[in-house]
C-alpha cells in the first residue's frame, strides 16, 4: 500500500509520539467478516466515535486503513503505551532554530484537518491521558488545549476511533464507563476458517493448501485459551508463518517459530501446540 506524509506532523519531541497522517492511493486488502464497514461508514457520517474490540491480530488496525482508503481520509494512528502523556497526543511548545513555537500533537493536528485519527490499544493509555478525548467523543466535539487557552472545534470530517484487546482487561487496564459510552463499539473476532484462508492465501501469495492447513492449525490452538494459552494463535501469525513457508521454509518449523514460540516461554505448552502443527502438516 502506498502512503503519504502530510505536513510537519511528525515533528515532535524526544519521547513524543512519532506519527504521521497517511493517505492510502491503493485498496490494503480487508476480507469483512460481517456489516462492520457499513457500520462505520454511518458512525462516521453521524459524526460518532468507533471503538474496536476484538483480539490481537484479528484485523483491527487494516480495518482502519480500509476505512480510509474507502472514505478517502487520512489516517493518523496512535500505538498507546504506558507512558503516552496527554501532551504528546495534544502538542507542546518546542526550541527549534532557537525559536519557541507550537507544534500540534497527532490528535490536535487530526481534529483541526479533519482526519481519522486512531488510538491502537487505547487501554495501554495512563487514564489521565485518556481523560483528554472525552470532549471530543460526546456532542461537544472539542479538544481543549490548555497550554496555549484555546478550545479547538472538531472538523465536521474528523473522527476519533480507538481499539483494545477485552482478553487483556484487568482491574489496572480496563476503560472506564464514563470512557466506553462515549463510543458506539464494533465487535472484531477471528473469521470463519475460509474467510481466514483467503486472507492468509491473499497476504502472502501461498498456495490454497498451505493457507487452509495454517487456518486449521490456528484454530486448534485457540482451542487451547485458558488452558496454558492467553489467546491462540491471530491471523496475524498465520500470516508470518504463510511468509516462511513461501520461502521454503519447512512448515513445522514456521509453526513453531510464529506461534508456538511466540505464544507462551512455557516447554511444555510449546510441545502441545508443536504436536497440533504436527497432526496437520
Amino acid at each position: 500500500m502506498d502512503a503519504e506524509h502530510a505536513g510537519n506532523s511528525d515533528r515532535v519531541a524526544d519521547g513524543a509520539v512519532k506519527t504521521a497522517a497517511q493517505f492510502f492511493d491503493t485498496e490494503p486488502f480487508y476480507q469483512p467478516i460481517g456489516d462492520e464497514i457499513e457500520i462505520f461508514t454511518h458512525a462516521y457520517e453521524s459524526q460518532l466515535p468507533v471503538l474496536l474490540k476484538g483480539p490481537t491480530g484479528c484485523g483491527k488496525t487494516r480495518f482502519m486503513e480500509h476505512i480510509a482508503w474507502r472514505l478517502k481520509k487520512h489516517l493518523v494512528t496512535v500505538a498507546c503505551h504506558d507512558d503516552l502523556t496527554a501532551s504528546d497526543l495534544v502538542g507542546r511548545y518546542l526550541l527549534i532554530n532557537d525559536e519557541t513555537v507550537w507544534v500540534d500533537g497527532p490528535l490536535t493536528r487530526a481534529t483541526r484537518e479533519g482526519y481519522l485519527c486512531y488510538l491502537d490499544e487505547v487501554v495501554e493509555a495512563r487514564k489521565d491521558t485518556i481523560v483528554v478525548i472525552h470532549p471530543l467523543c460526546d456532542d461537544r466535539r472539542v479538544l481543549p488545549v490548555e497550554k496555549r487557552n484555546e478550545l479547538i472545534k472538531a472538523h465536521d470530517e474528523f473522527n476519533l476511533s480507538a481499539s483494545y484487546n477485552p482478553g487483556y482487561q484487568n482491574v489496572l487496564k480496563d476503560l472506564k464507563p464514563s470512557t466506553r459510552q462515549r463510543f458506539i463499539t464494533i465487535g472484531f473476532d477471528y473469521p470463519k476458517p475460509e474467510i481466514e484462508a483467503t486472507i492468509v492465501e491473499n497476504e502472502t501469495g501461498c498456495d490454497t493448501a498451505t493457507a487452509e492447513h495454517l487456518v486449521k492449525f490456528g484454530v486448534m490452538t485457540r482451542h487451547l485459551k485458558g488452558q496454558g494459552l492467553d489467546e491462540g494463535a491471530s491471523t496475524r501469525l498465520l500470516v508470518n508463518a504463510a511468509q516462511l513457508i513461501k520461502r521454503g521454509v519447512a512448515p513445522l518449523v514456521a509453526c513453531d517459530t510464529c506461534v508456538a514460540q511466540t505464544l507462551t516461554d512455557d516447554e511444555e505448552i510449546i510441545r502441545a501446540v508443536n504436536e497440533l502443527a504436527s497432526s496437520i502438516f
